[in-house]
């Protein structure tokens, strides 16, 4: 039955892929009250989203200010997303791998979309 499922997946993955289009990594700045913003980045892992999220916020403050956090919020939205928990999303996406390395095609389950990091932040003067 899991192996059914895995192949039905990874089948459906591939014809999905066919048609994908590119995907901007962040998003522009929305400003929020007290001189606030919020930006979103997205990426194929964690890490990626959280560096295009402080991409987009260090693009957003102005040439003497940095921004400083005030709020992360980090989750994941991938194609296993409440199917399974994440942990075994990550094995499924493992897994996917090693069929691919094994028949020589790419059949990675992981988008360029998977995880969404939204920082909260306000530009602080330098110095």
């Amino acid at each position: 039955m899991k192996k059914t499922f895995i192949m039905s997946l990874l089948g459906g993955l591939a014809l999905g892929l066919t048609a994908c289009a590119s995907t901007p990594t962040n998003t522009l700045a929305i400003q929020k009250e007290n001189n606030q913003y919020e930006v979103t980045g997205i990426g194929k892992t964690s890490l990626i989203a959280k560096n295009n999220a402080v991409s987009a916020a260090q693009k957003t403050c102005t040439r003497n200010t940095s921004p400083v956090v005030v709020d992360e919020k980090t989750a994941y939205q991938g194609v296993l997303k409440g199917v399974v928990d994440e942990q075994t999303g990550k094995m499924v996406e493992a897994a996917a791998g090693v069929i691919g390395t094994l028949t020589g095609k790419n059949a990675s389950l992981a988008k360029d979309d998977d995880y969404q990091t939204t920082l909260t932040f306000y530009c602080k003067t330098n110095g």
